[in-house]
């Protein structure tokens, strides 16, 4: 399978702190790829990164052959990647419409695009005209995904996109995550709750002080679960 972003060498520092010490990585295309860790160990500084918030030091990051290191941060989604921070970062005065056209407006989408992401999320159908802020924890992460994917993102980056939901909201994002693979999106997901990751993920890179330690296929994570308690601590 090819692949969909690569990331080679990456260093990357937060003053003089080194965070990511030549990371590794390949996102291969139409997989969703898991990254897991202690706190601190590197994976929103990866995500952030790879969309220039972050600058690179050393490295390349290839979204197929082009180099987004090259790219300022603006430049990046309408290159091809979507980035769905933790805590979701909404504009909380605007209705979920106004939050919609803004994802439109980042590549130029017209109503068809809108309507697609819309038929992922009915439910949001029903709250256009609400505020965004007004909306529960679930509704606020489905609108910054459907925001997101009004780029039609070939790579999507989501940051902790279950923490804080009730189990059926839970659901609900693992069926769309689900549901964008067979839409040929590749994500790249960063969670703590390994239970999500098992149903949802096809690889998972175990990252620990900035280095991708291990990359293993879901169904070996599943027949040694002694690799979640070596690099995460839980069981």
């Amino acid at each position: 399978m090819s692949a969909a972003l690569t990331i080679g060498g990456l260093d990357c520092f937060y003053g003089e702190v080194q965070v990511l010490h030549g990371l590794e990585l390949e996102l291969r295309k139409g997989e969703v790829l898991c990254l897991l860790g202690r706190n601190g160990a590197g994976k929103t500084t990866t995500l952030k990164t790879i969309m220039g918030l972050v600058p690179a030091r050393a490295g390349s990051i290839k979204l197929a052959a082009r180099e987004l290191t090259e790219l300022a941060a603006h430049e990046v989604p309408k290159a091809g990647v979507a980035y769905v921070p933790q805590g979701r970062r909404l504009f909380a005065e605007l209705t979920v419409a106004e939050n919609i056209e803004i994802g439109l407006m980042t590549r130029n989408k017209g109503k068809a695009v809108r309507e697609s992401v819309l038929d992922l999320f009915p439910l949001l159908r029903d709250r256009l005209r609400q505020r965004s802020g007004t909306l529960s924890g679930g509704e606020q992460q489905m609108l910054a995904m459907a925001r997101a994917l009004c780029l039609e993102p070939d790579v999507l980056l989501l940051d902790e996109p279950t923490e804080g939901l009730m189990p059926s909201m839970i659901a609900r994002i693992r069926e769309t995550v689900a549901g964008l693979r067979d839409r040929g999106v590749s994500t790249i997901l960063v969670e703590q709750r390994v239970d999500a990751v098992l149903s949802v993920a096809d690889r998972v890179a175990f990252i620990e002080n900035g280095r991708n330690r291990e990359t293993v296929d879901v169904a070996q994570l599943r027949d040694d679960p002694a690799l979640v308690r070596r690099y995460v601590g839980v069981g």
